[in-house]
């Protein structure tokens, strides 16, 4: 079990890289330069700090997956990812429009993208992971 946590975690880690560089990095990018009084310039952002959290994230999605969920398979891990995924999505969407002018636009950007995101890491938990 313990190999299928660890590729599993490089799998949804792999993937939210890819997911976040075309949402962030592309999609919301116009977003993100109309608003760029909010965010810290490029030269001070923390990326080394951004991908300890996603891979510890990842590590932890995985490792409650595979020890505390029954019937393991992409019709769970896919029912798994989206249920945490709108729980992410709204604490990083709506939780961060209620503390920081960001547009609404953006709030609900990132609302979808931690139901897409981490509904990704479900189906791969799903696959990966099964009984």
């Amino acid at each position: 079990m313990f190999v299928k946590i660890i590729l599993a975690t490089v799998a949804v880690f792999v993937a939210w890289f890819v997911m976040d560089w075309v949402i962030h990095g592309m999609l919301l990018m116009p977003t993100y330069e109309e608003t760029a009084d909010l965010w810290r310039p490029e030269a001070e952002m923390k990326h080394v700090v951004m991908s300890m959290v996603n891979a510890i994230t990842a590590l932890c999605l995985a490792t409650i997956y595979a020890l505390y969920i029954r019937d393991k398979g992409v019709r769970t891990g896919l029912i798994y990812g989206l249920l945490l995924g709108v729980a992410f999505g709204v604490g990083m969407g709506f939780g961060s429009y209620s503390y920081q002018p960001i547009p609404y636009f953006l709030a609900q950007a990132w609302f979808w993208a931690g139901v897409v995101e981490v509904g990704v890491a479900g189906l791969l938990l799903g696959l990966i992971i099964k009984d």
